[in-house]
């Protein structure tokens, strides 16, 4: 069968490095490179580490009337959050729900004057641009012509700010477009990882030549999939598909920050978006809700082991959604939806190739987070 999957603009790149590519919701992409999984992670944490995340998609929202404002009550209707009052140059994380109070997708959108950009999950990007297009008095207009580039890392802002003046004043979730070279590069400064970083949209014909800027830097190095995962999973950080799905709601996932007082009851603008009526009931009094797990030992307990109450009988309590070895921490860490009424430091049990071993209850995110607010 031929290979279906689609290239970024850096395969080449990623081949030239010497990276392991496999197929990821749709793409070629990197899952590592000849420093490691371990190395790359540590690397990220100690100066800056380069990620290929063109994969995503990047969606803008344009009033037909030309008005932020309506655009911003448009996305309303659908994201449980307040665009309206999101300023410009400014970004924010929300979440696209389904009538079952589920999660569609999560996502991050910024507002830049007259216009929303929207960064999507690359499994979710036609899922989600035909949920929008459903939305009335605005055009919506996937991105096909630019790549997306992550610099995460405590020296990622160093070392941008080599190549980009104007970076080193901008705040957590600060967005701007700024020149590099001729080029108008989307940067804003966010990311997956936990640490201080920046995500960066580029020209397509620009996207090899700027990758190869940053490499150029002795602090940074190319960042594959298998270390993304990890630093994403010690940051707390769920993964679309993993620890949240059309099944799952803003409060099991531990989302419901994301949902500010103005959407709430309550709220000057209550609820208007799908699912309202199981979503917002349910804020502060789920069932179960997503939970950091610490397992004894060095054995990573992985996505579907089941967690019980004891260490012996019983049903399982839940199941991991996302787990492995976390570098930085030095041992394995996981994350489970389990019964609310769990505290912190209590133990539970989770079942590995027939034997059950012990795992605490541990607080979120495993690492502190270094965004410079």
């Amino acid at each position: 069968m031929a290979d279906e999957t689609r290239r970024t603009g850096l395969y080449d790149l990623h081949v030239e490095l010497g990276a392991r590519m496999v197929p990821f919701a749709g793409w070629q992409m990197p899952v590592q490179f000849p420093m490691g999984v371990m190395a790359e992670h540590l690397h990220t944490r100690s100066q800056a580490g380069l990620f290929d995340v063109s994969h995503m998609g990047q969606v803008l929202v344009t009033a037909d009337d030309g008005q932020v404002a309506t655009a911003a009550a448009a996305l309303e209707t659908l994201i449980p959050t307040d665009a309206m009052g999101l300023a410009p140059g400014r970004q924010r994380y929300g979440l696209l729900t389904n009538e079952q109070g589920g999660i569609l997708d999560d996502l991050m959108f910024a507002n830049r004057g007259d216009h929303f950009l929207l960064v999507v999950n690359a499994a979710c990007v036609t899922q989600d641009i035909a949920h929008l297009q459903g939305l009335a008095g605005v055009r919506v207009t996937p991105v096909t012509d630019r790549g997306l580039l992550a610099l995460q890392g405590p020296l990622a802002a160093t070392v941008l700010a080599r190549l980009v003046p104007g970076v080193d004043d901008m705040r957590f979730m600060d967005s701007r477009i700024l020149d590099w070279d001729g080029a108008d590069l989307w940067v804003s400064r966010s990311g997956y990882t936990g640490e201080d970083g920046f995500e960066i949209s580029v020209p397509e014909a620009r996207l090899d030549a700027f990758a190869r800027a940053l490499l150029g830097h002795p602090e940074v190095a190319p960042i594959g999939l298998g270390a993304r995962d990890s630093l994403r999973l010690e940051a707390g950080m769920p993964l679309y598909g993993h620890d949240m799905d059309g099944s799952v709601t803003p409060a099991q996932a531990a989302l419901g920050w994301s949902i500010p007082k103005v959407r709430r009851a309550g709220g000057a603008r209550a609820g208007g978006f799908p699912g309202a009526d199981v979503i917002l009931p349910e804020l502060g009094t789920p069932a179960t809700l997503r939970r950091g797990l610490r397992p004894e030992g060095r054995a990573p307990i992985r996505e579907g082991v089941a967690i019980f109450a004891a260490a012996e009988g019983g049903e399982a309590i839940g199941h991991v959604t996302s787990g492995g070895f976390g570098p930085t921490i030095g041992g394995p860490v996981a994350m489970a939806r389990l019964p609310v009424d769990l505290a912190e430091g209590d133990q539970v049990w989770a079942e590995l190739r027939g034997k059950r071993i012990p795992v605490t209850l541990c607080a979120l995110p495993f690492v502190s987070p270094s965004y410079k607010r």
